[in-house]
């Protein structure tokens, strides 16, 4: 279900790592936990950012819930589609629903997050 080319956090954000690059969303989890999003605070592009730095926030008929960054880098773009269709996140979170493509400063920080069958594992544990 959880793309295996993807790293994930403990607090059910992603990345894809693309040309040098991190493409950040957040997972199916997080979404399906939400319910219905209806707004996405994006950052500014050029904004820099730190392992686990809040780098904006999701707001759903159920709650308000920051995102925090996976990894270091500047935002060299943001999914302007969140700014009129938000509920890309929950119809496509892994794909369309993607919030900022950030420049990666250092990818051994990649490490310090999990694959997709280490993320299964801990949100089963969640589930239970």
């Amino acid at each position: 279900m959880y793309p295996n080319d993807y790293y994930y956090t403990q607090d059910h954000e992603w990345v894809k790592v693309e040309n040098g690059l991190g493409v950040v969303g957040i997972t199916d989890f997080a979404q399906k936990q939400l319910g219905d999003v209806v707004f996405v605070e994006l950052p500014e592009v050029n904004t820099q950012f730190e392992f686990h730095q809040v780098l904006g926030v999701v707001e759903s008929v159920k709650a308000v819930s920051d995102i925090y960054s996976p990894i270091s880098g500047e935002v060299v773009e943001v999914n302007q589609a969140l700014n009129d269709n938000p509920e890309l996140i929950n119809e496509d979170p892994h794909g369309e629903g993607w919030i900022v493509k950030i420049k990666i400063k250092d990818e051994t920080e990649l490490q310090r997050l999990m694959s997709a069958s280490e993320y299964e594992k801990y949100i089963e544990g969640i589930e239970e």
